[in-house]
């Protein structure tokens, strides 16, 4: 009499705001989701959705049928979870990372997600930590890897990985080598990540708190990029310390210390509140064990 997929699709329409963004989410048509919820609503003799609004809007007896639908797939999805069966509901993953975890630990994740989860897609996005956010809360990311700058009591964090930053210029840029104050190294040429970058957003914070301006600064909100501004001797710039140590070790690039030193950037997994199936749950769990930004991939291969 009802279908899961009549469930699911009244779900996800609810859920993505749209007939269509159900319709990617279930990796199907539109007209098949249309067709759906018109079986459901034709079988019944009622209204979920209020036609009459340009949004899929809920009518009260779909907001009550929604209640219960959620129930159901959380049953349904608990009750695999168990047989063992997580490939039979979870079969996409988009997850979204900054540039430092792609350029690291991310190999390590997908290989252990395919090892678990065998038919499992997993879709990546690249970016910035606030288009990630974005993109999480308008629901078209399941995961992202951020620093922990996001205080959203909607999403479940998981803590992960610490990246230890340090100060980094080409040689000639800085003078000899010796513990620098803060504002020394704020009348430099300052290479810094944009508002839209984590770690540049903690930074700028950590910036105000000790009362510094950087006058001169280059905003440049990819790594790759960055690094390579600073090789070419333009400016200082705040880089992961630990991948980036073949760099320092061959004497391309010096570090400076400073009082205060650079804080540490705490890295989290957010997710919205896991169901009973907790797949989310597990994938942060896993990504808590291979997290490691010591290394860039180039190097270990």
């Amino acid at each position: 009499m009802i279908t899961f997929k009549q469930v699911e699709a009244l779900y996800w329409i609810a859920e993505l705001g749209s007939f269509e963004a159900a319709a990617l989410r279930l990796n199907t048509t539109q007209s098949a989701i249309s067709k759906r919820i018109q079986e459901l609503e034709s079988r019944f003799d009622l209204e979920i959705f209020d036609r009459s609004r340009r949004t899929a809007c809920l009518t009260p007896k779909g907001e009550e049928i929604l209640h219960t639908a959620r129930q159901m797939l959380d049953m349904r999805d608990g009750l695999l979870a168990q047989l063992g069966a997580q490939e039979a509901v979870f079969h996409r993953l988009r997850l979204g990372v900054t540039e430092l975890t792609a350029l690291t630990w991310l190999p390590m994740l997908a290989d252990r997600l395919r090892k678990r989860y065998p038919k499992l897609e997993i879709e990546p996005e690249v970016g910035l930590s606030r288009t990630l956010y974005e993109r999480l809360a308008d629901r078209t990311i399941d995961l992202i890897i951020v620093p922990d700058v996001f205080a959203d009591p909607r999403y479940s964090v998981a803590p992960l990985g610490k990246v230890e930053n340090a100060w980094m210029y080409a040689d000639g840029v800085m003078p000899a080598k010796r513990v620098f104050a803060l504002h020394e190294i704020a009348q430099q040429t300052v290479i810094v990540q944009g508002k839209d970058s984590g770690m540049g957003i903690s930074y700028s914070q950590w910036f105000r708190t000790h009362g510094i301006d950087t006058p001169k600064t280059v905003v440049c909100s990819n790594l790759v990029a960055q690094i390579g501004l600073t090789v070419s001797g333009l400016g200082v710039s705040y880089l992961p310390k630990a991948c980036l140590s073949h760099l320092t070790d061959q004497g391309v690039l010096r570090t400076a210390k400073t009082t205060p030193a650079l804080p540490k950037i705490h890295y989290v997994a957010m997710y919205p509140s896991a169901r009973p199936s907790d797949f989310l749950g597990e994938v942060a769990r896993m990504c808590q064990a291979c997290c490691d930004f010591s290394q860039l991939v180039l190097q270990a291969h």
